[in-house]
């Protein structure tokens, strides 16, 4: 899969719809994601993500790929997502193999929202 391909898969996942989601995402995908239970895998990471409302508009920037391995891509970028009057941000990374020479699933995702340093002691 060329990066532009990569970059399209990945938005795709954020505002594509709940069949789409299924469809690209993997049964033994393992997901950490910023809310409880924070920890899902398999079928509860799909469905935990493709009941929640899609986001209209996604930017992806400081993005980077590897390829360590043949049928296998990593990603690391940071997301800025909208809809209607809210606004998210995490850093995140996917892991994709591939099924076949044209089929890819999500295999693993994580997002981390921006962490805010504390304040500086007087």
């Amino acid at each position: 899969m060329d990066d532009a391909r990569v970059w399209s898969f990945e938005e795709s996942l954020w505002v594509g719809d709940a069949d789409h989601y299924r469809e690209l995402v993997d049964e033994e995908c393992l997901m950490v994601l910023p809310q409880p239970p924070f920890v899902l895998g398999g079928a509860q990471a799909i469905e935990a993500v493709a009941d929640t409302p899609r986001w209209s508009r996604v930017e992806l920037s400081e993005g980077r790929i590897s390829r360590p391995q043949e049928g296998l891509i990593v990603i690391a970028y940071h997301a800025k997502a909208s809809r209607d009057d809210e606004t998210y941000e995490a850093n995140c990374t996917s892991t994709y193999r591939r099924l076949s020479p044209e089929v890819w699933r999500v295999v693993q995702h994580q997002q981390t929202p921006p962490l805010i340093a504390p304040a500086a002691e007087s």
